[in-house]
């Protein structure tokens, strides 16, 4: 974990981050059935919504590939086994960034961007987190570059639809690991639509506002 915070913190400055976090829909055919629409989309289409953790050099360090596309991100997040291993203290004061308009709540171990900035450290925070966070968006987009598959969309079974996803997970992570060269990402600009469909901005997490803060005034205030 501490090699990974050091290759973050390289990339922003941002201290003490071991992973960002957001979640993509993965588009398919209906699965038919009388569960067919929780497979609809935000965009309406038929979809799976699967989240993931990336590290500094774009692997994939989580994965959970399970979730119609329906499903919210925070719902996704508050079910995996990600959630419990932070809250159980498993990964001690390292942290996550995520997007509180895609959903994700403030948290002690979860960094969100401020939506008011009033003093230049709050400034050089939220810069430093865009910057981080940045890092799942191009992994999503070098991913699906490199595996059309997952853009055009797939006519199979469930059970085969997500076995796929996470083949390609790992076959994306053998390829950094190969040095294979990194293709142009693929950009879905509708995925940069600020979304706060369940209503999560505004809501604060108490401890990780304090976490937040100290980082604020202790780190950024300083730099």
């Amino acid at each position: 974990m501490e090699t990974t915070a050091a290759e973050f913190y390289r990339l922003a400055r941002f201290p003490r981050v071991i992973g960002t976090i957001d979640c993509t829909l993965i588009k398919m055919d209906s699965p038919g059935g009388t569960d067919a629409e929780i497979y609809r989309t935000r965009k309406q289409f038929f979809g799976m919504n699967v989240q993931t953790v990336s590290d500094a050099t774009l692997k994939i360090r989580d994965i959970v590939a399970r979730w119609p596309g329906s499903s919210y991100d925070e719902t996704i997040f508050n079910n995996s086994s990600l959630k419990q291993r932070f809250e159980a203290g498993l990964f001690k004061d390292y942290l996550l960034i995520g997007d509180c308009c895609s959903g994700y709540h403030l948290r002690p171990y979860l960094m969100t961007k401020l939506q008011d900035i009033n003093v230049e450290a709050e400034n050089l925070y939220n810069e430093s987190i865009i910057r981080t966070r940045n890092v799942v968006e191009r992994q999503y987009g070098v991913r699906k570059r490199r595996f059309p598959i997952l853009i055009l969309g797939m006519r199979l079974d469930l059970h085969t639809i997500m076995a796929i996803i996470v083949a390609t997970d790992v076959l994306h992570n053998i390829a950094i690991e190969e040095n294979e060269a990194i293709p142009e990402e693929w950009i879905d600009h509708s995925e940069d639509e600020e979304i706060n469909e369940q209503g999560n901005v505004g809501y604060d997490n108490r401890s990780g506002q304090v976490v937040r803060q100290m980082l604020i005034n202790e780190y950024f205030a300083n730099l």
